[in-house]
């Protein structure tokens, strides 16, 4: 059990995933044997539930709409056939498993994207690489003009 234990923790220290989050929308790149060919098939979806995310076997399901017909895989996370998970697009939710998805009522328009494109690294004076929104720091710019200006008229 012990070896066991010891084999699991390298596993897991080897292979970088990505921290992943119920909601994620995520390309998962598997090995498939076809005849005697192996090949990488691609499938990016929507990550609706992950199972056992504190043992040593992370269990995630992916679901994608393909030709009006939804597809769900069920892949263990750190699973030799699985080459990588890339995150694509981070959504905000408030549950841990999106089962309400599989409805076909449902339209994935209704869930608050965040573009990971939005946040950008700046490496600060001391080196230290610093991740800002550059959004919010556009409007906390003027926000801390319209309080001087509040302070300089009272």
């Amino acid at each position: 059990m012990k070896k066991l234990r010891e084999y699991n923790q390298k596993v897991r220290l080897s292979r970088k995933m990505p921290e992943l989050r119920s909601g994620d929308i995520v390309k998962v790149y598997r090995k498939v044997k076809e005849g005697g060919k192996e090949r990488v098939q691609v499938f990016e979806g929507i990550v609706i539930a992950i199972k056992g995310k504190q043992s040593s076997s992370p269990m995630v399901t992916v679901r994608r709409v393909s030709f009006g017909v939804g597809v769900e895989i069920t892949v263990p996370v750190y699973s030799p056939l699985v080459e990588k998970i890339e995150v694509v697009k981070r959504v905000k939710t408030r549950k841990s498993k999106l089962y309400y998805l599989r409805r076909q009522d449902f339209k994935l328009s209704k869930l608050k994207v965040k573009e990971l494109d939005k946040f950008i690294t700046e490496e600060t004076e001391e080196g230290e690489i610093e991740a800002k929104e550059a959004v919010s720091g556009e409007k906390s710019e003027k926000s801390v003009e319209e309080k001087k200006e509040k302070e300089e008229n009272i």
